[in-house]
């Protein structure tokens, strides 16, 4: 009981302080006033008590929060005290507060700075307060329901950094996500790149408001990405915080036609090889051929997913080509375009042909006679598949002798062509046949008809009428036979 009083008359004097405005200067506090905030009756209070208290006197601590310029902490200071560790402590002798909440005449007021000059120390509860990383510190008198402010320490915690990358692995100029959003207590950001060499490549300054960043990466080989969070006292982090990414190399992509000077590939196949294409770090998994003309124009493309990695390719059309190819790798890198990668060629077709025609003839008599001929010779194109032009020369022998003689002939004939039908025309030469016949020019004139043609090599099956010029009439011939040109 006689505890119990002792602490009564304490809090009534720790209740007398000045009224209004506090000065400046601390007081010194040696005797106690009556005027207390909340008074508490019954047994010793414990937290509980204090707990309640503060909870039905919220209205006039938050006016005494406000006259002391902290309103801003009064909600967190209402808000934390239901969960808040109540230590018994004591304010000693000699130890100062910066203010103290006290009633008088029922209103709410604020004392200036007090120091405690009493002949003992006054117990009480301390509890602390969190408002970011601020700390306040309370000091409630036992058993009364003073509020007093004893100070705030600023606990700025380190900083944490956190560095997520990806992905791990890309190609050239791949977008790479950087994201430090993970990192704690701090102010600001940064993430540096360096090469395998330890040479900087980039670096970027983040806010925890804005903390991703996405870049490119124009060259392959390992990466190290550096991260740092700094913390509101301007100090660096210190926790490990970095990435590595790695930057494929690409494929490279080498070609080889079958020839650069196609002499006479018209219709013929031309081989294209990229078999010598390859990665550095993988394996080339296709490659796309593309075929242009003269003129940039797309002839034919083409994709071999199987290696070798090969192409034929068959052009009916002259001219200068490019080849050029494109190589993929297995992480879908692509090859850059190189002098390797892309070849030209010409292809030309073949105009001027051997030629050998044979066959039967009919040779006009009282009646007619048998021939069987032979001439050698050339074709040749003068506009391919059009216009074409034929010599041949050579001999016709009878199948019966006097008074019929073995013939010399030949012709130069134009050929129009018409699909595989064409027509020829031209002048002829013709030894006589008997020794009452001339020797003389004859109008040639040919009907036939294309029956094979791979553009190197060609045959005819024709029909042959032969007109004398300057002679009679009957000296004419008329025969059937085949041209082979080669």
């Amino acid at each position: 009981m006689k505890n119990k009083k002792i602490l009564i008359l304490i809090c009534l004097v720790l209740a007398v302080v000045l009224v209004g405005q506090a000065s400046a200067e601390v007081k010194k506090i040696t005797s106690l006033g009556q005027y207390t905030f909340a008074r508490v009756r019954g047994k010793i209070p414990t937290p509980e008590v204090m707990k309640m208290l503060v909870d039905r006197y919220s209205a006039d601590i938050k006016t005494g929060f406000e006259q002391a310029g902290m309103a801003d902490v009064y909600q967190p200071f209402i808000d934390q005290l239901q969960t808040a560790q109540f230590e018994d402590t004591a304010w000693n002798i000699g130890e100062t507060v910066q203010w103290m909440l006290f009633r008088s005449h029922g209103k709410v007021k604020v004392t200036g700075a007090l120091e405690w000059a009493g002949k003992k120390p006054v117990e009480t509860f301390t509890v602390k307060v969190k408002v970011g990383y601020k700390t306040y510190t309370f000091m409630i008198p036992k058993p009364c329901g003073n509020i007093a402010y004893v100070g705030m320490v600023e606990e700025i915690p380190e900083a944490i950094c956190s560095l997520k990358v990806s992905p791990a692995k890309a190609n050239i100029n791949d977008p790479i996500t950087v994201d430090m959003s993970g990192s704690q207590y701090a102010k600001s950001l940064k993430v540096e790149i360096f090469d395998k060499q330890g040479s900087k490549v980039a670096s970027k300054d983040l806010t925890p408001g804005s903390a991703r960043w996405q870049t490119k990466l124009d060259k392959p080989g390992e990466y190290i990405f550096k991260g740092t969070a700094i913390n509101l006292a301007d100090k660096p982090s210190a926790n490990p915080c970095e990435a590595k990414v790695y930057i494929n190399f690409p494929p490279v992509a080498s070609v080889v036609p079958g020839c650069t000077d196609c002499k006479n590939y018209y219709g013929k196949p031309v081989a294209f090889d990229a078999s010598g294409s390859s990665d550095p770090d993988g394996e080339v998994t296709k490659v796309s051929f593309e075929l242009k003309d003269a003129n940039g124009q797309v002839v034919d493309s083409f994709v071999d997913t199987e290696k070798p990695f090969t192409w034929e390719k068959t052009l009916y059309q002259e001219g200068t080509f490019t080849v050029a190819t494109t190589a993929y790798d297995n992480d879908g890198a692509v090859s850059a375009q190189t002098s390797d990668s892309s070849k030209s060629f010409t292809v030309t077709r073949k105009k001027l042909f051997g030629s050998i025609e044979f066959g039967p003839m009919l040779a006009h008599g009282s009646a007619y006679q048998t021939y069987l001929y032979l001439k050698p010779g050339l074709f040749t194109w003068l506009n391919p598949d059009k216009v074409s032009l034929t010599f041949t020369a050579g001999v016709g022998v009878p199948l019966k002798g006097s008074p019929w003689k073995t013939i010399i002939m030949a012709e130069l004939l134009a050929n129009l062509h018409m699909g595989k039908a064409y027509i020829g025309v031209g002048p002829g030469f013709t030894t006589k046949e008997k020794d009452i016949r001339k020797t003389g020019v004859d109008a040639v004139g040919q009907i036939g008809l294309t029956v094979f043609d791979n553009y190197l090599k060609n045959g005819q099956i024709f029909f042959e009428f032969r007109a004398p010029i300057g002679r009679t009439f009957d000296s004419h011939k008329m025969g059937i036979g085949f041209r082979y040109n080669f």
